[in-house]
Order: structure tokens, then C-alpha cells, then sequence
């Protein structure tokens, strides 16, 4: 008997010590050094305007919705492309009756793949133009059009064009570097109008149709030297100024055919390309030189 009553105060001794032994602190894991945190911050131009709606919480449904669509999602590039129409149309979807209190506007825009332009100024200098100054601009839109139902002024609120980043200076997404000149605005406001006089940019006021505040259309023409990639296409409904639904879709333009084949050999297979541009060259001056002594024969 006393042995049982001895096993039982050792094991229930060893228990109690078990639970009294502290447990080692398990050790946080190392922070993950983000690269980000070293390069310096950029300009934004213009200043982007946080969205003010609560984390966490799924938005309202809008009482007025869009439902649209495009004449074609894609425009193949071939070696005879001169350019194509791209049609945005659609409906304004309501489950109340059409509010009389102000009127709706529709904007609809296309943008073309970003990429990074230096903007340098030129001044005369001992009797020569040369380069001074210059700007990056980390992200500008290859191709950018805006059409509205009014003037873009007059029915867009300077806040809601710097949130959605509609008309065409707030599609400038950022300066890629620390800037040393007074007035950068300066530098993207020259590449804008330049690129407006190429077409390469559009704002048509008035372009888009709304037909009883429910059916629009926008018809938009893409210039011959589009630049291969995804475009994006954007419609927004305004109401007051604000908006208060939009609809995004994507649009692939790519090069097809003898086109793509010989933009792939360029880039994949350099030295291949420029031997075979040689060969066809000197070929074309042989060609060209015997047809003229046939001719001179005769």
C-alpha cells in the first residue's frame, strides 16, 4: 500500500513540475526589408486624391448602372493597317425612374499602353540649338482620347478627375525622378500639345450620343501608328459632377501576319534581321540596276 501511495506522489510531482517549467518565447520572425523603402519617393503629377469610402465595408450599389460593350475587342496590325474605328456603346440599367433633379453625362475614354517619355527643352546657344533642361515623366499613355456628351469643364469636378485620373494632363501618372526645374507642369504641358497635334491625344466634347438618358454611343478612330499592347476603355456616368458608376473593359491591339513575324525577328533575333535586310537591299539594287541596263538596251 505504501508503495502505491508513493507512485502516485511521484508522478503527480512530476506533472506539477512539467506544467511549472516555462516554455521558451518563440522568436519573431525577421522583418522582410522591402526594396521600395530605398528609392526615394517620385512626384506625382497630379497629386492622386484618396478615395474616402470605409475599409472593409462593400460599396452601395449605384442607382444608376452601366451595362456596355464594344464593336470589337481586338484590332490586329498588318502591314496594310491605316488606323481603325472602335465603337463604346451601351445602356444606363435603373431600378428607380430617371432622377429630374439634374441631368446625366457620360464620358467615355481609351488609353494605350504607358511608357516612359523625357521632355527636354531646347534653347539657342552660341548660334546651334542644344538640349538643356529635361523632365521624365515615368508613365505616359502611348495613346489617349476622351469623349464626352459636354464640355469636360463644365461636368466634371477637378476632385473626381484627380481619383479617376480622366481628362488628359491628370493620365500623366508620375515624374520618375527627383525633379531639378522650377515648373515641370511646363514640360507635360508642351508633350501634351504636341501629341494633340499628331492625334496621338483627343478630347472631343460633345462626341459622345445619350439618347433619353438611357442608350450612348461613342465612336473613337485609332491612328495607323498604334503602339502594340492592351488598351483600356472607360465609361463613366456623371451626375452633378460626380460620378457615379463607371465600366472598364480591355481592348488587345496586336500585330498579325508578315507584320508580326518580322517585329518578333527584330527584337528576338537582331543580327538575323539586319542580314536579312541587307540581303533584300543589295537584291533590290541589283534588281533595280539590271532592269535599267535592259531598258537602256533597247
Amino acid at each position: 500500500m505504501r508503495g502505491i501511495i508513493l507512485c502516485l506522489g511521484v508522478a503527480l510531482g512530476q506533472a506539477a513540475w512539467a506544467q511549472d517549467v516555462p516554455q521558451p518565447e518563440t522568436q519573431p520572425a525577421p522583418a522582410q526589408v522591402d526594396a521600395t523603402d530605398t528609392v526615394p519617393p517620385i512626384m506625382s503629377y497630379p497629386l492622386p486624391l484618396t478615395n474616402g469610402g470605409t475599409s472593409g465595408a462593400s460599396a452601395p450599389q449605384a442607382p444608376e448602372q452601366v451595362v456596355a460593350g464594344m464593336s470589337s475587342d481586338a484590332v490586329s496590325i498588318t502591314t496594310s493597317f491605316d488606323g481603325s474605328e472602335i465603337l463604346l456603346y451601351g445602356a444606363v440599367k435603373r431600378e428607380t425612374p430617371i432622377p429630374s433633379s439634374s441631368l446625366l453625362q457620360v464620358i467615355a475614354t481609351v488609353e494605350g499602353p504607358s511608357r516612359s517619355v523625357t521632355i527636354r527643352r531646347k534653347e539657342r546657344r552660341f548660334g546651334i540649338w542644344v538640349n538643356t533642361e529635361s523632365v521624365v515623366v515615368g508613365a505616359a499613355p502611348s495613346f489617349y482620347a476622351v469623349a464626352t456628351t459636354a464640355p469636360l469643364r463644365l461636368i466634371l469636378d477637378p476632385e473626381e478627375d484627380a481619383r479617376f485620373r480622366i481628362s488628359i494632363p491628370t493620365a500623366m501618372r508620375s515624374f520618375a525622378r527627383p525633379l531639378d526645374v522650377e515648373d515641370p507642369v511646363e514640360f507635360t504641358e508642351a508633350m501634351i500639345d504636341m501629341r494633340m497635334a499628331e492625334g496621338s491625344y483627343r478630347l472631343d466634347d460633345g462626341a459622345v450620343t445619350l439618347v433619353d438618358d438611357t442608350l450612348f454611343r461613342a465612336d473613337f478612330r485609332l491612328p495607323a501608328n498604334l503602339v502594340e499592347g492592351t488598351y483600356k476603355t472607360r465609361i463613366f456616368l456623371l451626375r452633378q459632377g460626380r460620378v457615379i458608376d463607371s465600366y472598364s473593359a480591355p481592348l488587345e491591339v496586336r500585330k498579325v501576319g508578315l507584320e508580326r513575324w518580322l517585329y518578333r525577328l527584330a527584337f528576338d533575333q537582331p543580327l538575323v534581321y539586319g542580314l536579312m535586310s541587307l540581303l533584300i537591299a543589295a537584291v533590290a539594287g541589283w534588281g533595280a540596276s539590271a532592269a535599267f541596263r535592259a531598258l537602256q538596251r533597247e
